[in-house]
């Protein structure tokens, strides 16, 4: 028989969020993809990367690709489990493995992008060639 749910755990929140973050990583990947792979000129070594990361729009981009790729890929697979009737110790379980993944690996890369140095003075110069 049909059993209501309240709002709090209908997952009405995690569909629509779902479909604002596609919409916006859809956005952020072409603004990635026209940056990075289009012009060839942007070079993918270690120089070109620090250089391009002294301007703090890049730092941003790649944080919101960061944050919001990982809650929408394990929103996703959480959403996947909800589909199968598991039992609480189950859902409990498999949850919890997917926030503290999730919180793990987000926060290695807030902290891979955040650890990229600014460069100032002559350094910056000779990465600007």
């Amino acid at each position: 028989m049909y059993k209501h749910q309240s709002s709090r755990n209908s997952g009405s929140f995690s569909w629509i969020f779902q479909r604002i973050t596609g919409i916006v990583l859809v956005v952020v990947m072409i603004g990635h993809y026209l940056l990075m792979h289009f012009n060839p000129e942007n070079g993918h070594t270690y120089a070109a990367v620090l250089a391009r990361m002294q301007n703090s729009w890049y730092r941003v981009l790649d944080l919101t690709f960061v944050v919001l790729g990982m809650y929408h890929g394990l929103n996703g697979v959480w959403s996947i489990f909800r589909d199968y009737k598991l039992k609480q110790w189950q859902s409990v379980t498999v949850l919890s493995l997917i926030i503290i993944f999730g919180l793990a690996f987000t926060l290695w890369g807030i902290k891979t992008i955040l650890d990229i140095p600014y460069v100032t003075g002559s350094t910056a110069a000779l990465l600007m060639k």
